[in-house]
């Protein structure tokens, strides 16, 4: 039995071994719920999925015979719902979590192919249903995630079956992923491939893979590098069914490469030294001032290596502790020792270090929770740095904010302190010796000496910290008490002092508190609103921790100041707070607690109402003279309220000692709801609803005491884990509150007065027929329903249900089916108390609503007491859901990992205190209770509901009408629970809606009930509501409809609703939208049933007589239905050739060519097509997604009602933005296209004039559309198409070209693309007029021509050859390719920088589909890659030449200083990114600022590009070597612009240089710090500051000693005034920017070279600029990047350099 079960009340404990065998009866009910020879039996095993749920989250103890035996039902009945994709959904949903739970305990084979078949058929099929695409999706998502969890009981071999079947599909996607770089998704996958790889199969070598491994991690982390903004400028996004295909669907590839980085590590492996670079190279960007978009992404790396290393060592330690024979085998080998673990911990803690005072919370939250794991692991590297951080917080003036992660890291590390106190001497520690454990307990002793100055009410932060931090520690002791050892662990405490200045400290706290907000005066609100309480549960889990610890005499001494300090304040701002505090003290020690609080406080507000003025509502006399303007002064309701909150929370958990109070109790509630104060009403309220609670609920005692010592420390609790089997005293049940005789007493007694007598006042009031004094009987009714509100309230589910009724016929053993069984508390009053209440409160309704419907107050009262009757169990939900009361569980500091090397014992789960888990057995079984009967009566066909709930449900259904909008409630409470109640109320809600008289309120009640998932899920109506699931129709409706008596049948359904779609038929156009929506949803939805070609072809002739509609969302929804509805193609070339000799005619064509054929339809067709294009007013905006004129999100979700099944165009990337083609919507040409497939020529020809009219047109929306249709029309590959296109379609072509029209040619690009795209279900079939296509725009223009027009045949071109797939390359094609590429290059100089620009992208193009093609059959050894490899211009080849070519003129643009804009060269390089020597020699030119400003824009952006791109390791030689000449060059901007480069260059490549390459750029850079050019030298200075944070240690050791040498003996020589030294400015500039280096590479750290090296700095204050001025920029950096930490660290500085440093920073005098 799991522990949260085990340690459940006893009564309910007992209950639950009852649930093994109830399991048993669901199993055998699914059983014979699900009939193999009747499919649709899979709907009435969908209600059983909730059961089975139950249990699961219950944890209730199943025998595996009957899991196993419901897993393989659940799979049966998934294969056999193949179709129908909701009943997939579900019984996958529920097989993920009972494989999560039980895969490893059961023997079960399940076979691999189905779920193939399933996932074929369903996804990767051309199968358009209606069941919509959240639905699909959902399907999806779900069975990729149940194959993960099933694979590993696929039967043997199945692996490499599955191997078979996808081995092409991995190798191509291998292939494309080399030729995608940079692109975001693609590496996210990859990376997570690797890094399985990398865990499962350890005996592969790696170490060969490391650098090129590293190297693609580092630049997967876009950071700024060189003042870049660390965001890749041209990134690549991947297609939307690539996506669809994969599951891992996480926004960054952090935890991939954390994993690979952890499982890489091996003893005597290189991984620690790649990772160290690594963390050199990242460890700047996780400092607070560093933060910025790439703060996420650094974080979870951080998250995740410290989550999968202790995976990674808590998988050794279980085989090591399991399986020790393996430990001195092969596997050991592979395993981590101490020296493997320590060098690790000591790289991430470089990362905590700086991310401990992120200014990013969730940062600041990681690191401590790595520094607590880690703590485990090493102790001895990690405990010391928080020793240090703590105190260095506690010092630091500026940095105030450190304190609070101090103090946080503190509360995370606290247990690990304790337990390294105690490893201090034994063998398991040994390297943690006694003065590190007498620090630790130093450490613990100052933090809690410390953190009473933290507890703030000015500071919300620290102050919550603290109170983390002491109930960490506190959570650790066993008991707190001056002994003798407790000094051991917390020296120099003395408890009894520090509780005194504990409760000082918090008492001036609460004085001085504020609420944050606005303090809800309503009747339920019990919070002040003070941070305290409202921003987290540390404060009342601190209190319970700390008085649930003290021992007697501490208890006793601080009950005396809490006692004194509650009777002798009135804190109206912090009545929560006050009554937590009051809460904490009786829960601890309620017999010594409540006379020193209770009573005083009973006593007090007895004496304060005393004399006042007694309404007589609460129960008793009157005054006599009482009326409704009598009131209590002000100053005594405010305190009386306070008293009477704060009482309400302190008896929360009192239990039998109330009992001695019983009159007092009694009487002051009773006087709180007579007082003539609706806020001391209110307070009474809350009064008697912890009373009642605190009499009948079960809840936990002594939570908080310590049962279990530490077995090495008796000072130290022992905590546990629900995976590890308990010694007797961890395994001892929790003390809980089991309500005996008196209190169940007591509680009838209390509801006798306060539920019995206020309903018989409310019926007697509600039957009155004297209304004398209306404003009375209104005070009179909300101190009633108050009163009736509190009972039901606080005594939640222990007061019986209504009992059920029995329908007839129903046999005594169908009455009961037990589920899982949960009691909130003992039973108190009975069901037939529940059922006078609903009677009463059903008259009290309908009385409200007649005579009082404009009171507010008095039907939000009503509907909560109906809420609480009505609804069973749904108290104790709201409690369970909102439950905040036991601390965050999962917060490190109170969680002891089970990797801890600090214990010799092995745990197999996360250790907690034992309070923590009798918390979670608390809510456990509060949430067990709240569910205990919620699916009665879904199950048991023999029960139905009260006839008390029907009443209250049609009370709540005519309040959900009501005007007021807060009344209106929705009915989804007992809908849930009784979901056939909704047929009750449907009729109700649809009149409202069909009835144009009903009021706007009644309408948007009943629209906000009928729109509820719930009502949703139960109407058996022909739709959904938006697209929301869908389990498709039954075959039985249409059987039913086809059979009816009447003589109506499914077709004649179907031409009733598409009448009424028409839009001239009277109604509002959204019911026609609807209905034509419903009409496709019928069509759809009947494909299995054989309907007559009649109503698909008359359907499809309706909807494309809809593209004529005036009504925007018709349009867009027939274009949805007809790319559902055409679909047979038979006039489509590929189809004639299967069908030869048969009829090609399509069953829809005499339809279709009847609508087309009417005059003038395609003329009005494309001219209303053409309002559904919003053209943006600028060029930079993009309409993509604007579909006409949308607006209103509903009718979007309508139209949207198909799934776009069919492959996403464009298939190939969008990389050339130039082209442009937003406003092209390739579902307006698929129709088109399948148009002319299922009819033929005949659409061709009526097609002609409407697209030679429309593509002159002067506005460019018509000959967007003229572009759609056309672009479908060529695409079509029907017979007669060839004819067509030679009569007139080519002329049609030519004349697009040479219009003179330049803002559509985007739209024109576009529709050349679509129309030569490759054909077929993998794009690589090429269509018929592919070749006259590029023929047609080969051909050259005429002679005379403008500009624009030139440049528009290139983009033509250049949008024809993104379409071409290289590897699949015609011979025709691979010719044309040839001869455009001698035309472009001829061209490169053409006058016009339009048309210059248009070449250059088009040369882009054709230059990457030759290298890729080139690439392709290299790799596959085809001869005829010769032909591409010998493609010659003259005797050199296309590439050399094309360089050359570029180079010439960019050299001749520079020496004749004009600007033309050459870009497309500088991208075209840049953006094939190939590697070949010609292309590195001509980097330089892009470098260079030229006099030409465009080409110097152009040049630069080519070159930010070329910062991101990674170099071969074979070519990085020739690179570095290019480089280094670029940075002799004579023209100083070159020089500087490769400096900037050779930053990002070193970045990138960090792990690929050779030690040469590095010591060779290292020695250039520093040369270049003496460049005649000061903007070099300072540039130098910067990389060289760069690379030194992250750079080779050796070689950054070098260059400091190296700088220090030189600059010190000039230093010296320049003090001697006589030697006559004359060093250039240059060279005495250098020596000091390389010192300006040096410190600027450790902007927050003090090592201990720094002193001395800033100190000489300073010493050259006195030169003349630019060094004086660099000088004191260097040192003021200095200042202020070690600002927050400079109290401690100028102990580093002698008197002496203190001094100099002070002089350098000072400011000069004018009098000096």
């Amino acid at each position: 039995m799991h522990l949260y079960n085990a340690w459940l009340p006893p009564p309910v404990a007992e209950k639950c071994k009852e649930e093994e065998a109830s399991f048993l009866l669901v199993v055998n009910s699914v059983r014979n719920s699900w009939r193999p020879d009747y499919p649709d039996s899979v709907y009435s095993t969908i209600k059983w999925i909730s059961i089975i749920d139950l249990y699961l989250r219950a944890k209730s103890t199943v025998s595996l015979e009957d899991a196993k035996a419901l897993m393989e039902i659940g799979l049966d009945i998934f294969f056999a719902s193949n179709g129908k994709l909701y009943v997939q959904v579900r019984w996958g949903n529920i097989l993920i979590k009972l494989l999560k739970k039980y895969r490893k305990d059961i023997c079960l084979r399940v076979p691999w192919r189905p779920f193939y078949d399933t996932l074929m058929s369903t996804h990767f099929i051309r199968n358009p249903g209606a069941e919509g695409w959240r639905l699909r999706q959902r399907h999806f998502e779900t069975i990729t995630s149940l194959v993960r969890f099933c694979r590993v009981l696929f039967p043997s071999g199945s692996a490499a079956e599955i191997w078979t079947e996808f081995s092409d599909f991995i190798k191509t996607c291998l292939d494309l992923w080399a030729l995608v770089p940079n692109c975001h998704f693609w590496d996210l996958q990859w990376a997570d491939l690797v890094a399985r790889c990398i865990k499962n199969y350890s005996t592969i070598d790696w170490e060969g893979f490391l650098p090129i491994l590293f190297t693609r991690y580092l630049n997967m982390f876009e950071v700024p590098v060189a003042n870049g903004n660390g965001v890749y400028p041209f990134s690549l996004d991947a297609p939307r069914n690539a996506r669809f295909l994969f599951f891992n669907r996480v926004s960054n590839p952090t935890k991939a490469i954390a994993k690979s980085i952890v499982y890489l590590l091996k003893p005597c492996g290189s991984t620690q030294v790649y990772f160290g670079k690594l963390a050199n190279l990242l460890e700047q960007f996780y400092h607070p001032s560093n933060g910025g978009r790439w703060t996420h992404s650094l974080e979870r790396l951080l998250r995740y290596l410290v989550i999968i290393f202790k995976r990674r060592l808590l998988h050794e330690q279980e085989v090591t502790y399991l399986c020790r024979s393996l430990v001195k085998g092969k596997s050991s080998e592979i395993f981590l020792g101490k020296s493997e673990r320590a060098a690790f911990v000591k790289i991430v803690l470089q990362f905590v270090d700086r991310a401990q005072y992120s200014k990013n919370e969730s940062l600041a939250e990681s690191a401590a929770a790595a520094s607590s794991s880690l703590s485990y692991i090493e102790p001895t590297l990690v405990l010391p740095s928080m020793i240090s951080r703590f105190h260095m917080a506690l010092e630091t003036l500026t940095a105030t904010h450190q304190l609070r992660a101090a103090v946080t890291a503190v509360a995370y590390v606290g247990r690990a302190l304790f337990l390294s106190k105690i490893s201090a001497s034994s063998i398991i520690a040994d390297d943690i010796n006694n003065s590190s454990a007498d620090a630790y307990g130093g450490l613990l002793a100052a933090c809690l000496s410390n953190a009473l100055l933290g507890m703030d009410a000015n500071d919300p932060p620290k102050t919550l910290a603290t109170m983390q931090l002491i109930g960490s520690i506190f959570s650790n002791l066993a008991i707190l008490d001056d002994d003798e050892n407790l000094p051991a662990f917390l020296p120099n405490i003395n408890f009894s002092e520090w509780l005194d200045e504990f409760l000082c400290r918090l008492f001036s706290m609460l004085l001085h508190l504020e609420p944050s907000s606005t303090t809800s005066e309503g009747v339920h609100t019990s919070s002040s609103g003070t941070f305290l309480v409202d921003d987290g549960p540390y404060y009342f889990c601190m209190l319970e921790i700390l008085l649930g610890r003290l021992s007697k005499p501490l208890y006793k001494q601080a009950l005396k100041k809490i006692a004194k300090f509650i009777r002798t304040n009135i804190l109206p701002g912090a009545v929560a707070e006050v009554g937590l505090l009051c809460c904490a003290t009786i829960q601890s020690n309620p017999e010594e607690a409540a006379p020193q609080l209770i009573d005083p406080i009973l006593t007090s507000i007895a004496s304060s109402l005393e004399g006042t003025p007694v309404s007589g509502f609460g129960g008793g006399s009157s005054n006599m003279l009482f009326s409704t303007k009598a009131t209590l002064p002000p100053a005594l309701e405010t305190a009386v309220e306070y008293q009477l909150k704060i009482l309400a929370v302190a008896i929360s958990y009192g239990g039998p000692v109330l009992l001695k109070y019983k009159g007092q109790l009694k009487e002051t509630i009773r006087s709180a709801f007579n007082a003539p104060s609706w806020k001391v009403n209110g307070a009474g309220d809350h009064v008697l609803r912890s009373l009642l609670g605190s009499l009948v609920l079960y809840y936990p005692m002594d939570q908080y005491r310590c049962i279990a010592c530490h077995p090495d420390a008796g000072a130290l609790e022992e905590w546990a884990s629900t995976k590890d089997s308990l010694n007797e005293q961890l395994l001892q049940a929790p003390k809980w509150h089991i309500p005996n005789d008196d209190e169940v007493s007591f509680a009838n007694e209390l509801l006798d007065l306060h539920l019995r007598s206020p309903l018989d006042d409310l019926l007697t009031i509600c039957q009155s027929k004297n209304r004398s004094d209306l404003g009375l009987e209104k005070e009179r009714l909300k101190v009633t329903l108050l009163q009736i509100d509190s009972s039901l309230q606080g005594v939640q589910s222990c007061l019986p249900d209504f009992h059920p009724s029995i329908r007839s016929g129903s046999k005594d053993q169908d009455l009961s089916f037990p589920f899982v069984v949960g009691e909130s508390g003992a039973s108190v009053g009975s069901s037939e108390l529940r059922e006078k209440a609903a009677e009463i409160v059903h008259i009290a309704c309908k009385y409200l609503l007649e005579a009082r419907s404009d009171d507010s107050i008095l039907l939000i009262l009503l509907i909560r007491i109906m809420d609480a009757l009505g609804n069973f169990g749904s108290i104790e939900y709201d409690e369970w859901s909102n439950h905040r009361h036991a601390w965050k569980l999962d917060s490190a500091a109170i969680i002891e990992p089970p990797v801890n090397f600090l214990v010799s014992s092995f745990a197999k789960g996360k250790k907690r205190p034992r309070w923590a888990l009798i918390d979670k057995a608390y809510m456990h079984n509060t949430w067990r209770s709240s569910q205990s009967s919620y699916h009665l009566f879904r199950i048991n066909s023999s029960l139905s509901p009260s006839e008390h709930l029907y009443s209250l449900m049609s009370d709540l259904l005519s309040l959900s009408l009501h005007n007021y909008e807060t009344v209106r409630k929705s009915l989804s409470r007992i809908f849930k629970r009784s979901p056939f109640l909704v047929v009750k109320c449907v009729p109700t809600l649809t009149k409202c809606l069909r009835d144009s008289s009903t009021p706007e309120h009644a309408v948007l009640g009943a629209c906000a009930i009928l729109s509820t998932r719930t009502v949703l899920r139960q109407l058996t109506l022909l739709f959904v509501k938006y697209n929301i699931q869908f389990s498709g129709l039954s075959k039985t409706i249409y059987s039913t409809l086809e059979d009816t008596s009447d003589g109506l049948s499914f077709e004649d359904l179907i031409s009733k609703i598409s009448s009424m779609s028409f839009d001239l038929n009277g109604i509002h156009w959204r019911y026609s939208l609807m209905a034509n929506r419903v009409l496709l949803l019928l069509v759809t939805a009947s494909k299995s049933v054989n309907l007559s070609p009649k109503v698909w072809s008359e359907t499809a002739g309706h909807f494309l007589k809809s593209l004529r509609s005036q009504v925007p969302p018709t349009r867009m929804l027939a274009i949805s239905a007809l790319n559902v509805l055409l679909q047979e193609s038979p006039h489509r070339l590929s189809q004639e050739k299967k069908l030869a000799g048969g009829n090609l005619k399509s069953p829809l064509e005499d339809a279709l060519i009847q609508v087309f054929s009417e005059t003038g339809f395609f003329e009005e067709t494309l001219n209303y097509l053409s309002h559904d294009h919003i053209i943006p007013d600028s060029e930079g905006a993009s309409s993509r997604g604007n579909r006409g004129t949308i607006s209103n999100a509903i009718d979007k979700s309508i139209t949207r009602f198909y799934f776009d099944f069919a492959a996403s165009w464009p298939r190939t990337p969008t990389w050339i933005s130039m082209i442009g083609g937003d406003n092209f919507y390739a579902s307006f040409a698929r129709i088109f296209k399948r148009l002319v497939q299922e009819c033929g020529s005949p659409v061709i020809l009526a097609l002609q004039s409407s697209l030679e009219e429309s593509s002159v047109a002067k506005e460019r929306a018509k000959q967007c559309v003229a572009a759609e249709v056309l672009a479908g029309v060529l695409h079509s590959d029907v017979g007669g198409l060839s004819e067509s296109w030679d009569s007139w379609i080519m002329s049609l072509v030519q004349k697009i070209i040479v219009n003179p029209t330049v803002e559509s040619t985007p739209d024109w690009a576009a529709s050349i693309r679509y129309a030569v795209t490759g054909k077929g279900k993998y794009g690589i079939k090429m269509p018929i007029l592919r070749d006259r296509i590029l023929d047609c725009l080969v051909k050259p223009l005429p002679h005379i021509v403008s500009t624009n027009i030139v440049a528009k045949r290139f983009s033509f071109l250049a949008a024809a050859l993104i379409e071409i797939s290289p590897p699949r390359m015609k011979d025709v094609e691979v010719k044309f390719h040839g001869t455009l590429l001698g035309e472009l290059i001829d061209c490169m100089n053409f006058s016009s920088a339009q048309v210059r620009e248009a070449i250059g992208v088009t040369l882009s193009v054709l230059c990457s589909n030759i290298r890729l093609l080139t690439a392709s059959r290299h790799m596959h050894s085809q001869e005829s890659s010769e032909q591409i490899a010998t493609y010659s211009i003259g005797d050199t080849s296309w590439d050399h030449h094309l360089i050359k070519r570029a180079s010439e003129l960019a050299a001749n643009i520079q020496n004749t200083n004009q600007s033309p804009n050459l870009d497309p060269q500088a991208e075209l390089i840049l953006e094939n990114g190939h590697e070949n020597d010609v292309v590195k020699d001509d980097i330089k030119w892009m470098e260079t600022e030229t006099s030409s400003k465009d080409l110097s824009i152009l040049a630069k952006a080519a070159f930010e590009l070329l910062k991101w791109h990674i170099i071969p390791q074979p070519d990085l030689g020739k690179a570095v070597s290019l480089l280094i000449s670029s940075s002799n060059d004579s023209n100083w901007r070159t020089r500087f612009a490769t400096l900037t480069y050779l930053h990002s260059f070193m970045y990138r490549h960090t792990f690929l240089l050779s030690a040469g390459d590095k010591r060779q750029i290292w020695a250039q850079i520093e040369k270049l710090l003496k460049d005649s050019q000061v903007e070099v030298r300072e540039r130098a200075a910067t990389v060289l500051a760069g690379l030194m944070k992250g750079g080779d240690e050796d070689l950054a050791n070098e260059f400091r000693d190296r700088a220090f040498r030189e600059a010190l003996s000039l230093y010296k020589k320049r003090r001697l005034r006589n030697s006559g030294l004359d060093v250039p400015a240059a060279f005495m500039h250098g020596s000091v920017l390389a010192l300006v280096a040096s410190v600027l590479s450790v902007p927050y750290d003090m090592p201990s070279w720094l002193p001395d090296t800033v100190t000489l700095l300073a010493r050259f204050i006195g030169e003349p600029s630019p060094i004086k001025s660099t000088v004191t920029k260097a040192v003021a950096e200095f200042r202020r990047t070690h600002a927050d930490t400079w109290i401690i660290q100028k102990d580093s500085f002698t008197e002496e350099q203190l001094e100099i440093l002070v002089d350098t920073s000072s400011s000069s005098s004018y009098f000096a």
